[in-house]
C-alpha cells in the first residue's frame, strides 16, 4: 500500500470491506491458503484505479484481538492481496483495520467500544483525514450492516453488497461503466 500523496486535489475513494466484499468469508480468514477473491473484485479494483479513484480496504479483523492470528500474519496476508492484484493490473491504496474488540482474548485488544471497529466510523475518519478525499462523490461497499452504519456516521454513501459479481454488482449500481 502506498503512502497519501502530497497536496494533490481531492478524489472520490471506493472503501471496501474485506471479509465479503473482496475474499469469500470463510470466518477469519488469515492464511493465503484460505483466502479466495470474490468474482470480479480484481477487475473492479482495476476500473476505479483506471477511473482515478483511492481504492481503500476499511476492515474489521478481531481474529487479532481473539488470539486466533497475529497482526503480522494479517499484514502477510494483505501483501499476497497486493501481489495478486498487481499481477491483475490493480491497487489498493491504504487498508486499515480493526484489531480490538469489547471480547478479546489478548488484553491489549480489549475495548469496550473501539472507536476503529465498524459500525463506529473511526476508519473511515481516519481515511478521509490522511488523504484527499471527495467526500461527497466517495462511497463504501459492505456486506453487513454495520458496514453501511460506519459509512453513514462518517457521511460517506454505503452499498450492501448481498455477493455475487462485485464488478457487475459496482456496474448495476451505476458506480462502473463498461
Amino acid at each position: 500500500m502506498s503512502e497519501p500523496p502530497p497536496a494533490s486535489p481531492p478524489r472520490p475513494a471506493l472503501f471496501l470491506d474485506r471479509d465479503g466484499v473482496l475474499n469469500e468469508d470463510r470466518g477469519y480468514v488469515a492464511r493465503w491458503e484460505d483466502f479466495h477473491w470474490i468474482e470480479g473484485a480484481q477487475a473492479a479494483i482495476a476500473a476505479f484505479n483506471r477511473a482515478g479513484w483511492l481504492v481503500i480496504v476499511v476492515t474489521n479483523q478481531s481474529g487479532i484481538g481473539r488470539g486466533y492470528y497475529t497482526e503480522d500474519a494479517m499484514h502477510a496476508l494483505h501483501a499476497k492481496m497486493a501481489e495478486d492484484l498487481a499481477a491483475a493490473g490493480a491497487r489498493v491504496d491504504a487498508i486499515y483495520f480493526a484489531p480490538h474488540h469489547p471480547e478479546a482474548a489478548v488484553a491489549g485488544y480489549r475495548k469496550s467500544d473501539p472507536p476503529d471497529r465498524k459500525p463506529n466510523p473511526g476508519m473511515i475518519l481516519r481515511a478521509l483525514a490522511e488523504w484527499p478525499i471527495d467526500r461527497e462523490r466517495s462511497v463504501l461497499v459492505g456486506d453487513k450492516l454495520s458496514d453501511i452504519e460506519a459509512a453513514t456516521r462518517a457521511g460517506v454513501r454505503g452499498l450492501l453488497f448481498a455477493g455475487g459479481d462485485l464488478r457487475r454488482f459496482l456496474l448495476d449500481e451505476a458506480l462502473l461503466l463498461g
